[in-house]
């Protein structure tokens, strides 16, 4: 029984879990548009939206926050100086999934995760 066991593991440790995260949030922000499965897409939109919603904020603490989550400080800029304000009347709801269908190496169902009202 699964009592008291919450998220997903993804085969991996905590740290390598982590990293992962971290890397696909930031392609996300990055892209505004990224391909992944759907298990992985499903665990990252939380955080993804919770960042979001710190952009919307502005100030240096969120700043510093998002900081920790995201890996690279180009896409920090970009979540503070673009995403933020375009969202700003947003209450949330920030990602969208559409399903593609499996994979051909492994039957995994893949997703494609996007921003709501990216840029073209």
């Amino acid at each position: 029984m699964r009592h008291r066991v919450a998220g997903r593991s993804f085969s991996r440790d905590k740290d390598q879990r982590r990293a992962l995260f971290k890397s696909l949030i930031t392609e996300l922000l990055r892209h505004e548009r990224i391909e992944t499965t759907e298990a992985k897409a499903k665990a990252i939109r939380p955080d993804a939206e919770k960042l979001i919603t710190l952009a919307k904020r502005g100030d240096i603490h969120a700043r510093r926050l998002a900081g920790r989550t995201i890996v690279d400080p180009v896409v920090t800029k970009k979540l503070f100086e673009k995403l933020g304000p375009r969202y700003k009347e947003r209450a949330g709801g920030y990602t969208r999934m559409f399903k593609v269908g499996p994979r051909l190496g492994d039957a995994a169902p893949v997703v494609i995760v996007e921003l709501v009202d990216r840029e073209a």
